[in-house]
């Protein structure tokens, strides 16, 4: 048997070089190497911006969404919007496991969820079985291998399996807020009314404390009324991200001009970078969670109304985000009961 690199490369098949989340195509034939784990996958659970994506371009279409994803796979050997450069994660049960990683604490026949993104995992699917619309995930037949370098969580015995992959899909979120909120502190979800922006705002809440503020920008009526009845926000604001300006004078009045400390971007469309910068208030943090967000954008953006601002971008890893963003189902039932209803 073979060995393979660490993080992958041995699967590039072009360009020649790069690392397989950069590269256009990788190999994803299911013949292990000594130091992978294959792994037979039962749900995709597509990135938000990635799925809004291909939806759009399906126009609802279930037929030609599966169509679409089954080419993307077929062309890149992993499921990486080609528009949005993202993937998403997958759930399933570990199959076999090459024997440089038998050391692990990990067995055949684990549930498992890939906390790498599809964008890097040499997947392969014979049957897409269903596609939730609402809930961005994908049952399939089909395998995916797991590099030496890719991290895995253990799906819990007390969370259900769709449950589970949903949260895991962005525990970095969460854990970044955990990481960069302190007691105190005045900030701002934008998009918080989706599912990475409930569990920010949750941990946001958490860590400012009642001297703190959390302000939720959301689009949606329906998801504000939601996120008010969880109590896990002090203002709501009903306004599109894609227009700064608006953004920027409601949160104004609600900070009295101090404007905001900390500001998380989960919003899955485009063009909402600069209502995040225009909020947050010099030597803030703007962390970019969305997959939709442009560098260009943002750094230019930036500079363009003179904010001398951190941005962060989301990196969907940091230690011990898994268990944290399932330790929030654990710890608000409110939330754990919406999630039910809408990934169950």
């Amino acid at each position: 048997m073979k060995k393979g690199c660490p993080f992958g490369s041995h699967r590039v098949v072009e360009p020649v070089g790069s690392l397989p989340q950069a590269a256009r195509k990788i190999d994803n034939t299911m013949e292990l190497y000594s130091n992978e784990i294959l792994v037979d996958v039962q749900t995709l659970n597509v990135d938000s911006a990635s799925f809004t994506q291909i939806k759009e371009a399906c126009q609802g279409d279930k037929d030609r969404i599966a169509r679409m994803i089954k080419d993307i796979v077929r062309e890149r050997g992993k499921l990486q919007n080609p528009v949005t450069g993202s993937g998403g994660m997958l759930i399933g049960m570990v199959e076999a496991i090459g024997p440089e990683l038998t050391n692990r604490d990990l067995k055949v026949g684990d549930r498992i969820a890939t906390l790498v993104s599809l964008s890097l995992t040499p997947l392969r699917i014979d049957r897409i079985k269903s596609i939730n619309i609402d809930t961005d995930q994908v049952d399939i037949e089909g395998k995916a291998i797991l590099f030496e370098s890719g991290i895995y969580a253990i799906l819990p015995d007390d969370i259900p399996d769709r449950l589970a992959l949903a949260v895991l899909d962005v525990a970095g979120a969460p854990a970044q807020v955990n990481k960069l909120v302190n007691e105190g502190m005045t900030v701002a979800i934008v998009g918080g009314g989706g599912k990475s922006g409930v569990l920010c705002a949750y941990q946001a809440k958490k860590n400012a404390g009642n001297k703190g503020k959390v302000i939720i920008i959301e689009r949606s009526v329906e998801n504000a009324r939601r996120i008010e009845k969880l109590g896990v926000a002090d203002e709501i604001i009903i306004a599109d991200a894609t227009k700064p300006v608006e953004v920027y004078e409601k949160v104004y009045e609600v900070t009295g001009g101090e404007l905001c400390d900390v500001v998380i971007n989960n919003v899955n469309v485009e063009a909402t970078e600069m209502s995040s910068i225009l909020i947050t208030k010099d030597g803030g943090t703007v962390y970019f969670f969305s997959m939709a967000t442009s560098f260009t954008r943002a750094a230019l953006g930036a500079e363009g109304v003179g904010k001398d601002i951190t941005m962060i971008i989301g990196n969907g890893y940091t230690r011990g985000h898994a268990e944290l963003s399932l330790n929030i189902l654990r710890e608000a039932p409110a939330i754990r009961t919406l999630f039910e209803k809408l990934y169950l």
